[in-house]
């Protein structure tokens, strides 16, 4: 990192709270609203996935709006928890609590908020399986990942990674009611996923990393073994992937569709691997969420196609 970079990180960090002011973007800011999003989108699929016709309206809404709700108030927690180490790094360091325009008690009770009431409408509006199912994942990923496994063990994102696969499961329990091998599989090509994406932004920030004192797999392992990891959980993730196939969840539309996205998501995966391109790890990054967007979009249009031919 540049000494202008370094500069413009400490700076933000100490930037006087009582200077500082915040306002409702500093507030939708710390829900992470992009992750968010895709959470949601996942979690739509889910619920779309559990019936061979279109779900309730009115569980979508409300099972949409319990679980984003959930995720919103686990993000903004994950900024509490956090607030120091942002700091010390530049992608992060104008966040509101590591930059100091907003204290730490507003955060904390916005995120106790946000997570009540997703929680609370979820339980009412949808069903108490789901909400306890949201609340266990809130937990996971804000407090045994964020406060612990995080600062703990360079396999963070490996054993983290299920709090962050919930959101299709959550979206199939809000329509069904219960637990069935179909969602633990969507929740699989996520948790197989998570990795090779995360890992490849290790890669880029690792110098970051480092020197907040935080043992991502790079910093710990090295950029070559981490590399490797990346190929490997790739084709782990391909594999993964097939499996609605193999078992007829979803048929020949989904067949395809995996065959090209898995080729592209292979095809940067295969750059990182060979280190040559230093802003390969980066442009794997932004890929894998296009990519894990497509998984779930080409999951839905197979299952769509196949219940229109049965209709027909």
């Amino acid at each position: 990192m540049s000494e202008a970079m370094m500069t413009q990180v400490r700076t933000a960090a100490s930037v006087p709270l009582e200077s500082a002011r915040w306002g409702w973007r500093d507030l939708l800011t710390l829900c992470k609203p992009r992750v968010v999003v895709v959470m949601m989108v996942c979690a739509l699929v889910g619920m779309a996935l559990a019936r061979p016709v279109l779900p309730s309206l009115a569980v979508v809404v409300f099972g949409l709006a319990g679980i984003g709700l959930a995720a919103g108030g686990a993000a903004a927690f994950n900024h509490v928890v956090d607030r120091r180490l942002d700091a010390m790094m530049l992608r992060t360091s104008r966040r509101p609590l590591a930059a100091r325009r907003m204290p730490s008690a507003v955060a904390l009770a916005w995120a106790t908020l946000l997570s009540v009431a997703g929680v609370g409408l979820l339980a009412w509006q949808v069903n108490a399986l789901t909400a306890w199912l949201t609340l266990g994942s809130l937990i996971g990923y804000a407090l045994v990942y964020t406060a612990f496994l995080k600062h703990a063990t360079p396999q963070n994102i490996v054993i983290g990674g299920v709090a962050g696969a919930a959101p299709p499961l959550l979206g199939w329990t809000a329509v069904t009611g219960q637990v069935g091998p179909e969602p633990l599989l969507l929740v699989l090509i996520i948790f197989a996923w998570t990795p090779p994406h995360f890992w490849a932004l290790a890669l880029h920030k690792r110098e970051e990393y480092a020197r907040a004192g935080v043992p991502m797999l790079p910093v710990t392992h090295g950029e070559a073994f981490t590399r490797l990891q990346v190929w490997l959980y790739g084709w782990l993730t391909v594999a993964v992937t097939l499996m609605p196939f193999a078992i007829g969840m979803s048929g020949a539309v989904y067949l395809v569709g995996m065959v090209a996205l898995n080729a592209r998501f292979m095809y940067w995966n295969w750059k990182v691997w060979r280190g040559q391109d230093p802003r390969a790890p980066l442009a794997a990054f932004w890929f894998s969420i296009r990519y894990i967007l497509g998984v779930f979009g080409v999951l839905l249009l197979d299952h769509y196609a196949m219940a229109w031919s049965l209709w027909g």
